[in-house]
């Protein structure tokens, strides 16, 4: 936190005062830390070595998995920036902030949106991935998003004007939204939704409108638990087992079998605990059949991760993955206080506040040692990004969705009055992020230069898969 905003007191919901008067409150915040601030983004005296934090974020973690996580990180500043939220939340607390706080992603970048289906069976647009939730200053969340799309535009080989533009997208659509929420009652923000077919409607390209019509289509059929059982799994006698698919899928050995083959049963027990109790009912019904362990995305690369599936006596599936629940990257960046000691638990409720509906099987739980998990069900009718087939009109569409379901997610948890209040109706608040993301962007690429070079030098070792 820089020394022009530590003057700033932390910004609340205030349920007595009217929506101009929070309006105004954020108006009055913007003449202490002025809009064009946000743009600002020099590396500074002590900042510490992007490849030092790689390290210690690696500590903990299954070490035969670490050349896995660094071989995909390598891959591209694109793919370097996906594993580095540690490196971009300790560089974000050295930015001004103008102090209002509320529950953050923690890591927004653009391939952590995207569709899923509801217990309702709608397919909606949001966000997606939680793990480093916690709360914070709802700058950094915009400024991690808008950030990305400049990366990921050059990874394109988008022009530099394009790639600004994305990220003016995101902060603008942004503004415009939450002065929309700013507008709703508490209620009307909390049943709010984003319809993923009405926001592929909206595209003007039509042949990407019809691939993404497609792609709904598909996904609205799709029983993810029959499908993968089908793919994923074989009978041993009486009990079905999921197949090995190695470095990415496998039973644990050594001393890590003997872990989950003794916890796997209080995981998933403790698990059930955690989710009220129609849901128990539910799941009484099946039992747990197979554990298997399943490397996830570049940022969760390491950390203990797995399928566990589950059969009713009459030989339905249910796949469910829990994944390892660490401290939040932004803890320690921020000054505030976490509520949960329990880290799955963390995870689990910010979802549930910041999303428009989570997955029904969303729960957490721990080992007899203190590691901490969250569980949901493998896959439910996901819509993931194709960034490799979309050309600028998509990625710019695509920010303005983005800033969309971001303002959505911050109105729920934070005041859209106050924050619609401090970005006003100018683009300065878009002009002085798109300013920060072409900034942040260089800064990336030199730290994923040191990055290779350390993996030259033997320091980071790396895997053959790809």
């Amino acid at each position: 936190m820089t020394e022009d905003s530590k003057h700033i007191a932390e910004t609340t919901f205030n349920p007595i005062a009217s929506k101009a008067e929070r309006y105004e409150k954020g108006a009055s915040i913007r003449k202490k830390i002025p809009l064009e601030k946000h743009q600002e983004w020099n590396s500074f005296k002590n900042r510490k070595d992007p490849v030092d934090i790689l390290i210690q974020t690696s500590e903990g973690r299954v070490e035969s998995l670490l050349p896995i996580r660094y071989r995909r990180m390598m891959e591209s500043p694109f793919a370097f920036y996906r594993g580095a939220a540690a490196v971009m939340a300790a560089d974000l607390a050295h930015t001004p902030v103008s102090g209002i706080n509320l529950q953050l992603c923690g890591d927004c970048h653009l391939m952590n949106f995207g569709g899923f289906a509801t217990p309702e069976r709608k397919l909606v647009f949001d966000i997606n991935d939680f793990d480093e939730t916690f709360p914070g200053p709802w700058e950094w969340d915009v400024k991690r998003l808008a950030a990305s799309f400049v990366i990921a535009g050059r990874w394109r080989k988008f022009s530099s004007k394009n790639c600004k533009e994305f990220a003016w997208k995101v902060a603008d659509s942004y503004k415009r939204h939450m002065l929309d929420y700013s507008k709703l009652s508490a209620l009307q923000i909390w049943y709010a939704d984003i319809d993923l077919a009405e926001l592929i409607e909206l595209g003007g390209d039509k042949e990407f409108k019809e691939f993404d019509q497609k792609r709904i289509k598909k996904a609205s059929e799709y029983t993810a638990h029959e499908k993968e059982f089908a793919k994923m799994t074989y009978f041993d006698g009486a009990r079905a087992r999921i197949k090995d698919d190695p470095p990415l899928i496998f039973h644990p050995n050594g001393e890590l079998e003997k872990q989950v083959a003794k916890e796997g049963e209080i995981i998933h027990n403790r698990y059930l605990e955690s989710l009220s109790e129609e849901k128990q009912i539910l799941l009484s019904r099946y039992m747990l059949h197979d554990i298997v362990i399943k490397v996830v995305g570049v940022g969760s690369v390491g950390t203990l991760c797995g399928i566990s599936l589950l059969m009713s006596a009459t030989g339905e599936p249910i796949f469910l993955q829990f994944k390892e629940a660490r401290k939040s990257v932004l803890e320690g960046n921020v000054k505030i206080k976490g509520k949960y000691s329990h880290q799955g638990e963390r995870i689990v409720m910010g979802q549930k506040l910041m999303q428009s509906a989570s997955d029904m099987f969303l729960g957490w739980t721990d080992d007899s040692k203190n590691k901490y998990f969250y569980i949901r069900q493998l896959r439910d009718a996901k819509v993931k990004p194709v960034l490799e087939v979309m050309k600028p009109k998509n990625m710019a569409e695509y920010a303005k969705a983005c800033g969309w379901a971001l303002a959505r997610a911050h109105a729920r948890s934070g005041d859209p009055s106050v924050i619609s209040g401090y970005i006003g109706d100018t683009d300065e608040f878009a002009d002085a992020v798109s300013e920060f993301s072409v900034l942040y962007a260089n800064q990336n690429e030199l730290d994923y230069n040191k990055m290779l070079d350390a993996i030259k030098k033997g320091k980071l070792p790396i895997s053959t898969e790809i």
